[in-house]
C-alpha cells in the first residue's frame, strides 16, 4: 500500500503546475555513449527563475542529445540552447488545461485506490485461506480482516490527501 502511495506522489511530481520543477526531468534517459542514462547524472540542472529550468551538461557535445531526449519525452517541453545551457520556459498554464490536469491527477488517484483495495482483497484472500486450513482461528481472521481494513482506509484517506493538495497546486494562479 506504501508503494502504491510512493508511486501516486511519484506521478504527481511530474505533473507541471506552471511552475519549474525539476523532477519533471526525473524520467528522462539520455543517450550517453550508447548507454540511456538519467539527465541527472549526464547534466546539473538548476531552476534560476519560477518558470525556467536550465540544464547545464557536463560535456558539451551532449547538448544535442539532451535535447533530442527532452523533446522525445511526452512533456511537451520545447528546449531552447545557447550553445553552452539549455533552458526551458514554462508557458502560463490556461484555464482549461488546468482542469485537464486536475481530471488526469484524479484518474491517477483512482487507480492508486484500486491498487490499495486490490493488496486488501489479497491480504483478505490469504487470512480466509488460512482460516479454512484451520491455521488460525475465527476470531483471528475477523480481527486481522479488521486491522487490514484499517490500513486501507488509511492509505485511501492518504491517496486523497495527496490528491487535494496536488489540485489545489494545479489551480493556483
Amino acid at each position: 500500500m506504501g508503494k502504491s502511495l510512493d508511486s501516486l506522489r511519484e506521478d504527481f511530481s511530474t505533473i507541471r503546475a506552471g511552475r519549474a520543477n525539476p523532477h519533471l526531468l526525473d524520467k528522462i534517459r539520455v543517450d550517453y555513449y550508447g548507454q540511456p542514462s538519467p539527465l541527472q547524472s549526464v547534466a546539473n540542472i538548476s531552476v534560476p527563475e519560477a518558470r525556467v529550468i536550465q540544464i547545464q551538461p557536463w560535456e558539451s557535445k551532449m547538448i544535442k542529445e539532451i535535447e533530442k531526449a527532452i523533446l522525445a519525452s511526452d512533456l511537451g517541453l520545447t528546449p531552447g540552447n545557447d550553445g553552452k545551457v539549455i533552458r526551458i520556459v514554462f508557458p502560463e498554464l490556461t484555464e482549461d488545461r488546468r482542469k485537464e490536469l486536475v481530471k488526469d491527477i484524479k484518474k491517477k488517484a483512482e487507480n492508486a485506490k484500486v491498487a490499495v483495495r486490490n493488496i486488501r482483497r489479497d491480504a483478505n484472500d490469504v487470512i480466509k485461506k488460512a482460516a479454512k486450513a484451520s491455521e488460525i482461528s475465527e476470531d483471528d481472521q475477523k480481527q486481522i480482516e479488521e486491522e487490514i481494513q484499517k490500513l486501507t482506509d488509511k492509505y485511501v484517506d492518504l491517496v486523497d490527501k495527496e490528491t487535494e493538495a496536488k489540485s489545489k497546486e494545479i489551480l493556483t494562479v
